[in-house]
């Protein structure tokens, strides 16, 4: 059964929650702090988890950074504000999604099942082994792992993901908004200065690795891993 963390101090929003989620066949657990949030990750193991930016002690986007350290669980962020730094930061720190309150439970759910539905964890997805190869780099996003001239290299989730999909579409153009909605999965509105931030990221780990292979700014339009013949 999918299991389904939900994290929020308000409990009333968190049993309401549980209840849609266990109607649609869920798994759920309730924490209502982040360090609880912490300490129910490890036994509970959930596939996705809902997250409140507004906790006590430990906040949203601490808890959100301290599980992306040793997981690719997929998160919906939670949140009364609709600031674009919000939205910036979460994307930054991994977030899956985000739903800004007041919501419609039945969004969060219709939320919920395309997000697992991208992470693979509820379809025969699971079981595709997604590995692209290129010279001296070896992108396995079933694993999450990134392989540079054969050494592993700690590479973030939505890292991951950002060099999977260009270097699946080899020498195809993106624009920063296709890239958001492909690889984020969802609309966003704001500047997008986050793929920026995340392919000069990649760029550090991949720089020099290889002269067959590049990841190309194509200028006034977007991103594309560029194969050489």
């Amino acid at each position: 059964m999918t299991k389904i963390m939900i994290v929020d101090d308000d409990i009333n929003i968190c049993e309401l929650l549980r209840l849609y989620i266990e109607k649609e066949g869920f798994e759920a657990a309730i924490a209502n702090d982040g360090e609880s949030a912490l300490k129910m990750f490890e036994g509970f193991a959930p596939d996705l988890i809902l997250l409140d930016i507004m906790l006590p002690g430990l906040d949203g986007w601490q808890v959100c950074r301290e599980i992306r350290k040793k997981s690719a669980c997929p998160i919906i962020m939670l949140t009364a504000k609709g600031e674009v730094f919000d939205k910036v930061l979460g994307l930054e720190l991994g977030a899956d999604d985000y739903v800004v309150k007041p919501f419609e439970t039945k969004e969060v759910v219709a939320r919920i099942n395309a997000v697992l539905r991208r992470s693979g964890k509820n379809s025969g997805q699971r079981f595709e082994n997604k590995e692209v190869a290129y010279d001296n780099l070896v992108i396995n996003l079933t694993n999450y792992e990134l392989k540079v001239k054969g050494v592993q290299v700690d590479t973030p989730p939505k890292e991951m993901e950002l060099i999977y999909h260009l270097a699946s579409n080899p020498n195809r153009v993106f624009t920063r908004d296709q890239l958001l909605d492909e690889v984020w999965g969802f609309d966003y509105y704001g500047d997008s200065r986050t793929v920026d931030v995340h392919i000069k990221r990649l760029r550090e780990k991949l720089e020099g690795v290889s002269d067959k292979w590049t990841l190309k700014t194509v200028w006034g339009v977007g991103y594309k891993f560029e194969v050489k013949d």
